[in-house]
């Protein structure tokens, strides 16, 4: 059992603990990369709440384990790395997803089927995570190869958002210059 007592009321403060029992505030850029990784895990737990390819689900569910892992190396300062195959795959996954899909002459609006768009809504939650990291890695240590993780993945994010749309038969809505 790893966690036995979930309310510790040591946040209450205005603080919370990393992986190696230090604290810092809650509004530190540790925390603020952290939540953003969380928070586009739980997105992602929201999209596979959705009819989606068998393919895809396990590509989504593989990807919360590393987010998973992510958020667990980014919680102990001075960790150092994030395994650089899961980029490796990651570019390997957009390759395969995109080599199907019609080419793009225009923007596309995030949209189309529900969970197309809640593809669309962790790719952005994805970008946000990037920013975030990168805030963090202005002063702080992070893991080698978080950052091009996140970039790949809200990239394939984008594709598979693409692919499910398509797979569901509900068009892109292109985006139109002068509205």
């Amino acid at each position: 059992m790893r966690l036995s007592k979930i309310t510790t009321r040591t946040g209450d403060n205005g603080t919370t603990g990393l992986a190696d029992g230090t604290r810092v505030s809650k509004d530190h850029a540790r925390i603020a990369a952290l939540g953003s990784v969380d928070e586009l895990n739980s997105q992602l737990g929201v999209l596979l709440a959705e009819p989606l390819e068998q393919d895809i689900r396990e590509t989504l569910l593989h990807i919360q384990n590393d987010l998973f892992d992510l958020g667990g190396a980014l919680a102990l300062p001075g960790q150092d790395a994030f395994p650089e195959r899961r980029i490796v795959w990651l570019d390997e996954l957009i390759t395969r997803y995109n080599v199907d899909l019609p080419p793009l002459r225009e923007f596309i609006l995030p949209g189309g089927s529900r969970a197309g768009a809640l593809c669309h809504v962790a790719r952005t939650v994805a970008r946000r995570g990037e920013r975030d990291l990168a805030l963090l890695m202005q002063e702080h240590s992070a893991p080698r190869n978080a950052l091009p993780y996140l970039n790949r993945l809200s990239d394939l994010l984008f594709v598979l958002s693409r692919n499910i749309n398509l797979a569901q038969a509900v068009p892109e809505t292109l985006w139109r210059r002068d509205t």
